[in-house]
């Protein structure tokens, strides 16, 4: 199916995962003048408006993973009627780990026109970041939280040759970095990422049992990005 020259078109904004500094003159021209905005939390998106300026107040839709199916045509429809409309996450680029794939997925299947603005992403910032290899890599977002789950994935992908990239809850990361050592062994190469570009960004790369020590030691608040080496690497 063609694109409908006379539709809307839902262009993806990524925003800052943390330092509002990051975001580019683009996201934020495009924000300002946005009339529809879905978005995670509206207080959240809310408050980055008021940050950037915003002398008149769009229109903004909660578009959460709770109601994402059921808004995903509707917003579609919309769309389709000739309304542009502006998606975004609390933090990072929308549909990475985020509210986003259905709408994008339904716009592709009625040929609306589909765009983004791109910028940041916890994923690459943290593997440019990590002293991991960075030339092959596969991006896992949020693991079950069954420790059964968690484990048979980290199994599964044991002899997998290129670096392993996972988000993970404030609440889970000590109990899986010991599901790591566990699975992986003490010495398999990994790298934790907290509040990044955060003003308490912490990097902790090395030797898996190493690692888990140094992060018990420290502030378990936060956002934190887990990155597996593919064993035999060493730093």
């Amino acid at each position: 199916m063609s694109e409908n020259a006379k539709s809307g078109t839902l262009t993806l904004i990524a925003v800052p995962i943390g330092n509002l500094g990051d975001i580019t003159e683009r996201a934020r021209q495009l924000l300002l003048k946005a009339t529809c905005i879905a978005c995670e939390d509206t207080r959240v998106t809310g408050k980055l408006l008021s940050i950037l300026g915003a002398e008149k107040r769009a229109e903004l839709i909660s578009f959460r993973e709770e109601n994402e199916i059921r808004l995903a045509e509707t917003l579609a429809d919309r769309l389709a009627q000739g309304q542009d409309i502006v998606l975004v996450s609390d933090a990072g680029t929308p549909a990475i780990s985020d509210p986003g794939f259905r709408l994008v997925r339904e716009c592709r299947r009625r040929g609306l026109p589909v765009t983004s603005a791109p910028g940041p992403t916890a994923v690459a910032t943290a593997l440019s970041l990590s002293g991991l290899p960075s030339d092959g890599f596969l991006f896992a977002g949020f693991l079950p939280p069954k420790k059964a789950a968690r484990c048979r994935f980290l199994e599964s992908y044991k002899d997998f040759n290129y670096t392993i990239v996972l988000y993970e809850s404030c609440h889970r990361i000590s109990k899986f970095l010991a599901e790591v050592e566990e699975t992986l062994g003490e010495n398999r190469c990994i790298s934790v990422c907290r509040e990044l570009t955060k003003l308490h960004e912490t990097i902790h790369t090395g030797p898996s049992q190493e690692v888990r020590e140094k992060i018990a030691k420290g502030s378990q608040k936060g956002e934190f990005v887990v990155l597996i080496a593919k064993d035999g690497f060493e730093l």
